[in-house]
């Protein structure tokens, strides 16, 4: 258990008066990069500012982080890496904590309708969503959406859960609030609008009414390199702290946040502790999507395949180096919207925190959930290369490591765990298909994630085809050699 008085010489600790503190934002998503991140910032806001926003975190799906949080006085520690220096603070601006399947979605739903609370916020990853990533729509034939849809007053899903709380502070005459995706998606705002509203155009059109006239959902880019945790990394993170803290997390130095400006109760300064408040987030967003995510995409498919464990093990490989900065700067700034940006500066900064040695970000970890993210990481930007009739050879041959990946063999025979939403139906498509180019047709047909028009490329089909059999032929680092050298 973390204990506040043993703590190594020099760790920032929370010396406000968390008292004061008010649950004035309800959390989704107690995973590691929210500890790393958002919470970061509003603990920063209250130690400099003396704000009084504290959060009610919540977890739907695992109780774990919850349990162990309450047990030491909702008090975790956030420790930052290099190969020369570590950096720790406490982070105390957690009110509450609760986990829906033990304490129940009722009392969930309560938290969410007490009168301080003004924003709903959400690091829940893409899957949670419920959405069609190709189009980001609701997916009305999820399980969960299927449950919610006939059991409105005992959802289980995100939007399900947030559109209760809507229909009850309505009826409660409590103001509306701000629901704030902090998730990898383009547009995420536009995409928690979407799913929530459709969701209550279903049960109810005349809420979806109320919430489109009176709520906001204010779009958000996120950066920060947060590995998982592992038993080794906690093993490694008590010796350093001299006690355990099971609720730790460690992250790289770097931080950036940059919000839409777009809340209808209040927020809290976060641009007092780092976070830059605008008015449009996309160009950033896709800025970020598309060369860091993309390339750490490209790196943890083709790098797993090759058994490099970590991004920072790609980055001793010379031609996986330069395939990323390739990537990024070759194929993805092109694409982008990004205005008084010095694209190559970015790029050369994402190459110098992918070989930050200290942050062990496992390949493995980066390529799960592949469905939900290769639509905002790769796809829109190879379908602006196809409508400008330029070249996409490192996205198509990443597409092709994704097939190679979804497989479920590695290139020594083994089994690769799959870990997707729709992991079931890759497997059955992988099941049903011959080695080769029938595996390719097979999962470039899943229209849920390629769209309707990408399927129907001769180009894209014929380019992915093409470096999928390199990649059976040669393996994955020989590959890389020839396409980038």
């Amino acid at each position: 258990m973390l204990l506040v008085d043993v703590l190594p010489e020099g760790t920032l600790l929370p010396r406000y008066d968390r008292s004061a503190l008010r649950t004035r934002i309800v959390h989704f998503g107690f995973g590691a990069f929210h500890r790393a991140h958002q919470a970061v910032c509003t603990d920063r806001l209250a130690a400099e500012q003396q704000s009084d926003w504290g959060y009610c975190e919540c977890q739907l799906n695992s109780g774990d982080l919850i349990k162990a949080l309450r047990g030491q006085d909702c008090l975790y520690s956030v420790t930052e890496k290099t190969a020369d220096e570590l950096r720790t603070r406490v982070v105390g601006v957690v009110k509450e904590a609760l986990f829906a399947r033990e304490d129940g979605v009722e009392r969930v739903i309560t938290a969410l309708c007490q009168p301080d609370v003004a924003i709903v916020s959400a690091t829940i990853t893409e899957k949670g969503y419920c959405y069609q990533p190709a189009s980001g729509e609701l997916n009305l034939t999820h399980p969960s959406i299927v449950h919610d849809l006939a059991h409105p007053e005992q959802p289980v899903s995100f939007p399900g859960i947030v559109l209760a709380a809507i229909r009850r502070r309505r009826a409660l005459g409590l103001p509306p609030f701000s629901v704030m995706s902090c998730d990898n998606m383009p547009e995420n705002g536009r995409v928690t609008r979407n799913v929530i509203t459709q969701l209550a155009q279903q049960q109810e059109p005349a809420l979806a009414d109320y919430i489109r006239k009176h709520l906001t959902f204010p779009s958000t880019m996120v950066d920060r390199i947060v590995p998982a945790m592992t038993p080794e990394a906690f093993d490694e993170l008590s010796r350093k702290l001299g006690c355990a803290d099971p609720v730790g997390v460690e992250c790289e130095p770097f931080f950036q946040w940059v919000i839409e400006d777009n809340f209808v109760n209040g927020r809290p300064a976060w641009e007092k502790a780092g976070a830059e408040l605008v008015a449009d987030v996309l160009p950033f967003e896709e800025m970020k999507l598309r060369m860091l995510n993309g390339s750490h995409s490209l790196l943890a498919y083709l790098g797993y395949l090759a058994g490099y464990e970590h991004i920072s093990d790609c980055m001793d490989d010379p031609y996986y180096l330069k395939a990323a900065r390739s990537l990024m700067l070759d194929e993805q700034a092109p694409t982008l919207s990004t205005k008084n940006v010095d694209l190559t500066a970015y790029a050369d900064s994402l190459i110098a925190r992918y070989r930050n040695r200290a942050i062990k970000h496992r390949t493995y970890q980066i390529a799960t959930d592949g469905t939900q993210k290769l639509p905002q990481r790769w796809l829109d930007s190879i379908r602006w290369h196809l409508a400008n009739g330029s070249d996409f050879t490192l996205l198509a041959l990443g597409v092709a490591g994704w097939i190679r990946f979804v497989g479920g063999v590695d290139e020594q025979g083994k089994p690769i765990v799959i870990n997707d939403p729709l992991r079931a139906e890759l497997a059955q498509r992988v099941n049903d298909s011959q080695e080769g180019d029938e595996r390719v047709a097979a999962l470039l047909s899943l229209r849920a994630v390629f769209g309707e028009d990408l399927p129907d490329n001769s180009l894209f089909r014929e380019k992915v085809g093409h470096y999928y059999a390199l990649l059976l032929k040669l393996g994955a680092k020989e590959t890389v050699r020839q396409v980038i050298g």
